[in-house]
């Protein structure tokens, strides 16, 4: 999903680009510009990481977003000195109010921690004699926290580690029904689509929430900050963003703003108070640094910000658009999430030999390194990436531009369909799976019908569907342990003989792993006899 806004930073650390070293004080003039002349790295460079130009948006794997000028010299004037951390959040959380209209903000290491606190605070209520004993609740009141199906997420772990029970419902009416004693809060992901009157929409579960004293906690994680706040404006009690998002603050910090009394309990559940929250320790560096964030953010020309985007993907469009056979099409953001336009560029990949998916792959892992937005198929057949522009740098869109350009204009090889199979791989195997630091022993039920397979794929918890291709002595096998909220694929690669596999193992986000599969075989049985029914049912046990 792409998300958030982009401003053009103060670092200096451009993302495809160079950094000079700093120059001593005591070199000389041509010491000087023999340095200015060396060719140098960034200081990514340096330790053998390629920066990434980011046109998709502000994932945190990828870094987040570009901290505005204002947040970095808010952090660097904040380290030099000591302060009371709780004097601290004070002063902090009545500044937010001041700034939002909220009634109380508070700063924590990032929006996932945020959401944890502000879960430990419904569950305590503020005693810290519960809260020294999260995540075991048991004697606790309150222990489950209620969520519609559409909201349950792989974020919702920052909630799930309290040790709350997480109730799903799929209608009002099992929300209604859900709704008791026990409920502490009620978990919702920000959708500003939703009609005031429609299902699950905020002022419904406010109507259902209030009278009861039961807080509501809207996940905004990647949205425009709103003053005055549109979710609090709605009927939530605590809204929880993202600093490194869309504000541009510091990516390890996160804002919660709200009712006081469940953030002064969030805080309390917070770093650098001993209990569950302890190890979400947020500096005092990121606290002011996020405060300068919103700050700059409610000060900044938001419209000449969108006119930039735009201009640099009218940029990429306008060279690409000269290439026979490639259209593209410039998207305008929708609600609050994720708001940055959005350029669209397809072409028929037979007339290309090129799909969507592979020139993604080449330019993330090839210089310049781009990250680019999904790849697809449309429903005329046509391929495609997109490029997002909310967190592009000035002198991306040329990059960019280019990269494309080249790929798109050279003479790309057609495809090679796959080899006949060497292989026979039907049957039951043993799997072998070796982690970082531990293994496991899984198991394939296989059915190959000459280069694809279908199967089953046997885990540590559950059995999942599996499918896959034999390319010659080549195998490749897909599957994915999927639960509510979350989602775990497993992409296995490698080589096949008729009674072994072996190869590596593809796990997205959980990196990679290896493993070995041996053909099953089963053990003789002892002695050849019949099996007798019997007629009656069994007079003993």
């Amino acid at each position: 999903m792409d998300r958030r806004d982009i401003i053009k930073s103060l670092s200096a650390l451009p993302l495809a680009g160079a950094m000079y070293p700093v120059e001593s004080a005591f070199a000389s003039p041509s010491q000087r510009r023999s340095a200015a002349a060396a060719p140098t790295q960034n200081i990514y460079q340096t330790i053998g990481v390629e920066p990434v130009i980011n046109c998709r948006g502000t994932f945190t794997i990828i870094g987040g977003s570009i901290e505005r000028p204002e947040v970095v010299d808010a952090m660097h004037k904040a380290s030099g000195f000591f302060v009371q951390y709780d004097e601290l959040a004070f002063g902090i959380g009545q500044r937010l109010a001041d700034l939002t209209g909220a009634e109380w903000g508070m700063v924590s290491a990032g929006c996932a921690a945020g959401m944890k606190h502000v879960t430990a605070a419904c569950v305590t209520g503020g005693n810290p004699e519960k809260l020294v004993r999260i995540p075991d609740l048991r004697g606790f009141e309150k222990t489950e926290v209620i969520s519609p199906r559409r909201s349950r997420n792989v974020y919702d772990h920052a909630l799930r580690n309290i040790g709350v029970t997480i109730i799903t419902v799929d209608t009002p009416e099992e929300m209604e029904r859900a709704i008791g004693p026990r409920t502490a809060m009620l978990y919702l992901m920000a959708n500003n689509e939703v009609p005031a009157d429609g299902p699950f929409s905020l002022e419904q579960l406010a109507r259902m929430a209030k009278p009861l004293n039961i807080p509501i906690l809207v996940d905004a994680a990647a949205e425009d900050l709103t003053v005055p706040n549109v979710h609090l404006q709605r009927g939530a009690t605590v809204v929880a963003y993202s600093g490194g998002k869309a504000i541009c603050g510091p990516q390890c910090a996160g804002l919660l703003l709200g009712k006081k009394d469940i953030l002064l309990s969030a805080w309390q559940a917070s770093s650098p108070h001993h209990g569950c929250g302890r190890d979400n320790k947020v500096g005092k560096e990121e606290m002011m640094g996020m405060l300068a964030a919103v700050e700059a953010w409610i000060k900044r020309d938001h419209v000449e910000k969108e006119k930039t985007w735009h201009t640099w993907l009218e940029n990429i469009s306008k060279r690409l658009s000269s290439i026979n056979g490639v259209t593209c099409t410039i998207t305008e953001p929708r609600g609050l999430s994720n708001r940055s336009p959005r350029l669209s560029v397809t072409w028929d990949p037979e007339a290309f030999n090129i799909k969507g998916t592979d020139i993604s792959e080449e330019v993330a892992t090839t210089k310049p390194r781009i990250a680019l937005g999904g790849t697809y198929l449309d429903n005329n057949g046509n391929t495609g990436v997109s490029i997002n522009s909310g967190q592009m740098q000035p002198g991306n869109d040329k990059i960019v531009a280019d990269r494309l350009y080249e790929i798109l204009t050279r003479k790309n090889e057609k495809p090679k369909g796959m080899s006949a199979p060497a292989v026979e791989t039907t049957g039951r195997w043993d799997v072998d799976i070796e982690f970082y630091s531990s293994k496991s022993r899984h198991s394939f039920n296989i059915e190959q019908d000459g280069n694809f397979i279908t199967g089953s794929h046997r885990g540590d918890f559950t059995t999942r569907d599996m499918y896959g291709i034999v390319d010659g002595n080549e195998i490749k096998l897909f599957s994915s342990e999927r639960q509510v909220a979350d989602n775990v694929p497993f992409t296995f690669h490698g080589t096949a003989t008729n009674d072994k596999m072996e190869g590596g193992i593809y796990m997205g986000e959980y990196i990679r792993a290896k493993f070995t599969a041996t053909r099953y075989k089963q053990a003789p049985s002892p002695t050849n006899r019949p099996i007798t029914v019997p007629q009656g049912q069994p007079l003993s046990s």
